[in-house]
């Protein structure tokens, strides 16, 4: 286990701890089977993303030796020595890469008791062989190139996320040398998986690279060959964009050349089938420029096995996922109305997002509404809000949106959104030099009585109505006048691009990022390390994303280390030990990994009773609090604050979805003798007998 000094875990160790939770859940046998083969593919997914992010980084920390470059350091800070790291990383990759082939055997095995068969192209009957040629000529074919690649001098731009075969042809009982091809699969334009014909009780489906298999005679008939090994491959690339300083040269054009770089990155993981033929192997791996110490991962037949988040839906009827239901105040009046009046308080996917995109479009029609200001980073691909928006700018409001360019894989969309929105007359800023922008908020003015009305909202998590159905966060409405000054100050910095925080230092309420964060944090930690000191009642309670950056978590120690009572829930990177003498009272850390993405950040200080509960965007790591715009807001409706409290106890209870945070990174679950407490469950629970008490107290 590598430990910094003892002191921390390597960030980039404790994720793939987070992600062997990830591979836990595609193991549990009390999960439905489409959800397994589900979490299969977001395993997969992070893995690619871990390799395009933090082990490209990590190699290019390498290349760099020892010069201090400040940008590679920022989120890498907590280790030392990169090679090191990347040993370990090729050690641990390759141990759940064992586990997940494991977990996928299992989970055939039961595929097939359901009469669900994923067949290869040497298993197809002749009804399904007819099928599988005519589907080949009439949609594959036109959407495949082979590269024969033996003798070629300028080897091709293999792309990330694309997978491929390796094709190695001979002819039967001849000298002819064998010769090597190249397909790309087109899975981005034909999808990945076909249903074929079967028996009404069978489902039958075969992936598109077993259907380029089944056709390679044809593809190949012009040279002659009469035998064909077929075996699929892919290149993960190094995801960085490299935005140059040139100051002549706009945002948009600095991203768009970087975004054509990032398709040509260095290539950081070789993962191919096993049974590739060795000398194709040796070939590859040559022309790319690969050695063992690049991350040549051996694995099974199929691979980018992310696209088995969508296997299509041919399973057994399952135990569905419970719809959202409306907040209970939001029931019977228009949203802006009722945040005129109080504040509300949304709970992920549990309520309803309509309320979001509600307060939006009524503010477009609302002949009192002046202007909209909100910040946007991951948008859906359909987003209502978006369209809320336009509509508000036909509407004749001043419309401010800032949109966050460089939100990594989501650049492109992005760029495309900001065109959209500026054709229709939307006012975009599009982030700060060196700082991304983070902070999820929304700012409206009208005129009520002939005075001006600030209200909106600030959550913990995107305006992305398609995520907002499986990521847990938090959204307060209001309009509160002090939270609100405070967001306007927000947008007065976004707006001015201004190099100093004079703007962030004037805010009363929220608590922005960069810098200011820390120093407040610390003070409310200090606080309580004082009424520990004092033998006096203390205590800090903590969820959130990652727990990575140094300072905070020296700071947690000391807290620890003087008897406050600490209780954490860390979704994914940890970096604490949470084990340690030194501790008057042992740190109760847990990750809860299940149906929904926990990605709620929500911070409660005990405060001499009077507790301090705060929503943020912010995780506690360097670049979150150094190197971004982030929003804190305190919460200071006594029910709201504790309906919070009380998710957070509900989630500290969990003994079937959480697990332990230790030291060594096992992964245990919580396992106790009490009544089993499944967090997410329960809090659907919790919450929507409260939306049934309102109604039978409302009706009475």
């Amino acid at each position: 286990m590598s430990h910094n000094k003892q002191k921390t875990i390597a960030r980039d160790i404790s994720w793939l701890s987070f992600n062997g939770r990830v591979l836990q859940e595609a193991a549990d046998e009390t999960v439905p089977l489409r959800e397994r083969i589900k979490f299969l593919g977001i395993f997969s997914n992070n893995m690619d993303e871990f390799f395009r992010v933090r082990v490209a980084a990590l190699k290019r920390m390498i290349q760099f030796g020892n010069k201090n470059n400040t940008d590679l350091r920022i989120n890498m800070h907590l280790e030392s020595d990169p090679q090191r790291i990347l040993d370990e990383i090729q050690m641990i990759v390759l141990n759940q890469q064992s586990e997940f082939a494991r977990i996928w055997e299992n989970l055939q095995q039961q595929m097939r008791a359901q009469k669900i068969f994923l067949v290869k192209e040497t298993e197809l009957n002749p009804e399904q062989q007819e099928y599988v040629r005519n589907h080949f000529d009439n949609e594959v074919s036109p959407n495949i190139i082979p590269l024969m690649i033996e003798n070629i001098t300028h080897f091709p731009n293999l792309r990330d996320k694309s997978i491929y075969l390796a094709v190695v042809m001979w002819k039967q009982d001849s000298a002819l040398k064998k010769k090597y091809a190249l397909i790309e699969i087109p899975s981005r334009v034909l999808g990945r998986f076909i249903q074929l014909p079967s028996k009404a009780d069978e489902h039958h489906i075969i992936l598109l690279e077993d259907i380029v298999r089944f056709n390679m005679p044809e593809i190949f008939s012009y040279f002659g060959y009469d035998q064909y090994s077929a075996h699929v491959f892919k290149v993960t690339r190094d995801a960085e964009l490299d935005i140059d300083n040139d100051l002549s040269t706009n945002i948009i054009q600095k991203i768009e050349k970087g975004l054509k770089n990032r398709r040509k990155g260095k290539p950081v993981r070789f993962v191919y089938d096993k049974e590739m033929d060795p000398g194709l192997l040796e070939y590859l791996t040559r022309r790319l420029n690969l050695s063992k110490k690049d991350n040549l991962i051996p694995g099974g037949r199929i691979h980018n096995f992310r696209h088995f988040m969508d296997f299509p839906e041919v399973f057994k009827i399952t135990k569905s996922r419970k719809k959202p239901f409306d907040h209970p105040l939001l029931l019977e009046s228009r949203v802006t109305d009722v945040v005129l009046e109080r504040d509300i308080m949304l709970h992920f996917p549990y309520h309803s997002f309509a309320p979001l995109i509600d307060i939006i479009r009524e503010s477009a029609f609302d002949p009192e509404v002046t202007y909209i200001k909100i910040t946007c980073y991951r948008m859906a691909s359909q987003s209502r809000i978006i369209n809320a928006l336009i509509n508000a700018v036909r509407n004749g409001k001043e419309v401010t949106v800032v949109l966050e360019l460089r939100a990594r894989f989501d650049e492109e969309a992005n760029i495309e959104w900001k065109q959209l929105l500026e054709d229709e007359g939307v006012k975009v800023l599009h982030g700060m030099p060196d700082m991304k922008i983070h902070a999820k908020m929304c700012l409206i003015r009208k005129r009520v009585k002939e005075k001006q009305q600030l209200y909106g909202f600030i959550s913990t998590g995107n305006l992305n109505e398609k995520t907002a159905r499986i990521y847990g966060d938090h959204c307060l409405l209001t309009s509160n006048a002090r939270i609100m000054m405070d967001i306007s100050r927000m947008f007065n910095y976004l707006e001015h691009h201004r190099s100093d925080l004079h703007s962030l230092k004037n805010c009363d309420t929220i608590i922005p990022s960069p810098t200011i964060l820390r120093k407040e944090l610390y003070k409310l930690i200090d606080e309580e390390i004082r009424q520990a000191r004092k033998n006096k009642p203390s205590g800090i309670t903590l969820k959130m994303n990652s727990l990575s950056d140094e300072g905070m978590i020296a700071k947690l120690y000391e807290a620890a280390r003087e008897g406050v009572p600490i209780k954490l829930i860390i979704r994914g990177i940890f970096c604490m030990l949470t084990e340690n003498k030194k501790f008057r009272r042992p740190i109760r850390a847990i990750s809860i990994v299940d149906e929904y993405l926990e990605h709620a950040r929500v911070w409660v200080f005990h405060n001499h009773g009077k507790e301090k509960v705060y929503i943020s965007s912010a995780d506690w790591m360097m670049r979150n609090l150094e190197h971004r715009v982030e929003a804190t807001c305190p919460i200071w409706n006594e029910e709201i604050k504790q309906e919070l409290i009380e998710i957070l106890n509900i989630q500290m209870q969990d003994n079937v979805k959480a697990r332990w945070l230790d030291n060594d990174l096992t992964n245990e679950y919580v396992r106790t003798t009490r009544k089993k407490v499944r967090a997410q469950v329960e809090t659907y629970n919790y919450l929507f007998k409260k939306t049934l008490t309102h109604s039978e107290t409302g009706s009475n």
